[in-house]
């Protein structure tokens, strides 16, 4: 009897706590258990994007000596860049409703790649004087231009992938339990984290060590073999057909008559005409996700929603911009070798971050992981802020370190934070994306996510053109930078005290 009493009475006890070990252990297997392999494709375009990081430290080292754009300029330029994620939606459609060449997915990852290839063409005959007709300031616009275009096209292919794999039947035919099936949407958005974490790892040394030894002109020309790695998995992989759907012409047409305005608003020189491309922006994109969404339950809106506006603001903070890494250049003497040593360092924490919490955070409320990663941002900005007060002088002459070991210790500890913001956000789409249309409603709230990086971008320019820095006048950097970090803990954290609980 005592027995039973005792038996009686655990049962109502809570579980022990697992083992550190055993939660460790637990954490490195899940994105292995998780590994399928027709995820591959997929992973290989996020991989490839970011393996085009190889040209990253020459693209950034080439603009400062051959171009004439101020920080400002830059900022603005991110503006134009960021809107063709903006009309994912279009690409979406096209990809879920046209097929080329019997198609949908295929031929798609072939016309981006392409796309990728022309642009770092043309970066590196700007880069070699091929175009002595042209401004290089042209050619750079350009050449982003095409190079973004490209990669929007293959990710939408990657997006309507990562809810296409997931299967939704037993191998008896019975239906999966629905919380399986979202772990599994949440992990394949871990795995493609984890590919595009991999891809910038395994060229971010390099990347800086190639612009240091060659020039960038022939660092360019090397980046022509990241295209042809999406290209080879769209050709060694067998992809499943997918049913072509019929076009939304709510989604095509509008995308299409949003992208010309944009088009015609930037060549035309209208004044504010970013600010006007924004707004457009998100009329049309909300617009769309009413349509879209029509057919979600009442609570699933209404946790989209308010989960929407936390990422969004979290997602629209601003930036410093050009002007710290030509501080870091000029004033502390980084070179490429040595931001290839930050990049290469950045990405592996990174990458060994979203391999060990991943699996946790796709089971974590939206706003519970967002305000830990705003707390945690606005701490590991404050080596940054040292630096440009130049404590790694008084550093230096007391403990014998400055601005490199400095620069060292931020990175690893702010890389792992960096790509696992993304992780709530997609598995959210993912879960609620809707049967035939999974490209399109991933590509509409990718699209509503990115224009909050144009909004972002908006800002950057905006504190930019109230402290003004250029090459080799750092005077208002540090306001800037202090005025950024503030913006960017202050703002999350209101919105998600504010509308934390209804996006749970």
């Amino acid at each position: 009897m005592a027995g039973s009493r005792a038996l009686a009475d655990n049962k109502g006890a809570p579980p022990a706590p697992r083992p550190v070990s055993d939660r460790l252990k637990a954490a490195l297997v899940a994105p292995v258990k998780a590994m399928r392999l027709r995820y591959l494709p997929l992973l290989m375009v996020y991989f490839a994007y970011g393996a085009l990081g190889l040209v990253g430290i020459a693209e950034s080292f080439w603009i400062k000596q051959a171009l004439t754009m101020t920080p400002a300029e830059l900022a603005g330029l991110g503006v134009w860049l960021t809107l063709p994620w903006t009309i994912k939606m279009v690409f979406g459609q096209i990809v879920d409703s046209v097929a080329l060449f019997g198609s949908q997915r295929r031929v798609y990852v072939f016309a981006g790649a392409g796309l990728v290839a022309a642009g770092l063409v043309i970066l590196a005959g700007a880069a070699g004087g091929w175009f002595p007709a042209f401004d290089l300031d042209t050619l750079y616009v350009a050449a982003k231009l095409v190079i973004v275009i490209g990669i929007v096209f293959q990710d939408v292919v990657a997006d309507a992938m990562s809810t296409e794999v997931v299967d939704r039947e037993n191998p008896d035919g019975s239906p999966r339990p629905k919380k399986d099936i979202e772990h599994d949407l949440g992990m394949v958005q871990v795995l493609g984290r984890l590919a595009l974490t991999f891809g910038i790892f395994a060229v971010a040394g390099l990347g800086g060590l190639l612009a240091q030894i060659y020039s960038y002109q022939s660092v360019f020309l090397l980046g022509l073999a990241i295209p042809a790695i999406s290209i080879t998995g769209a050709l060694l992989v067998r992809l499943e057909r997918v049913p072509v759907k019929p076009v939304d012409w709510r989604i095509l047409g509008g995308g299409a008559a949003f992208g010309a305005v944009v088009a015609a608003l930037g060549l035309g020189g209208v004044p504010y005409s970013q600010e006007l491309i924004f707004l457009v922006s998100m009329a049309v994109v909300v617009a769309m996700l009413f349509a879209v969404v029509g057919d979600l339950e009442v609570a699933a809106k209404r946790k989209i929603f308010f989960a929407a506006i936390i990422i969004f603001v979290f997602r629209a903070t601003p930036g410093v911009g050009e002007g710290y890494r030509w501080f870091s250049i000029d004033v502390l003497g980084f070179d490429e070798a040595f931001f290839g040593t930050l990049a290469q360092i950045g990405a592996g924490l990174a990458m060994a971050g979203t391999w060990l919490l991943a699996d946790t955070i796709t089971r974590r409320p939206v706003a519970l992981v967002l305000l830990w990663l705003t707390v945690f941002y606005a701490i590991l900005s404050l080596p940054n802020v040292a630096l440009v007060y130049r404590v790694d002088e008084w550093t230096s002459e007391m403990f014998g370190f400055g601005a490199r070991t400095i620069a060292l210790i931020d990175t690893a500890a702010e890389s792992p934070f960096a790509q696992l913001s993304m992780i709530p956000m997609l598995t959210l789409i993912a879960i609620h994306a809707p049967a035939g249309r999974r490209a399109t409603w991933f590509a509409l709230m990718a699209s509503l996510m990115n224009l909050a990086l144009v909004a972002g971008q908006l800002q950057t320019k905006y504190l930019n053109w109230v402290f003004a820095v250029d090459r080799g006048q750092y005077g208002e950097l540090p306001v800037l930078l202090v005025s950024a970090v503030i913006i960017g803990f202050v703002a999350p954290l209101t919105v998600i005290l504010l509308f934390g609980r209804r996006a749970t």
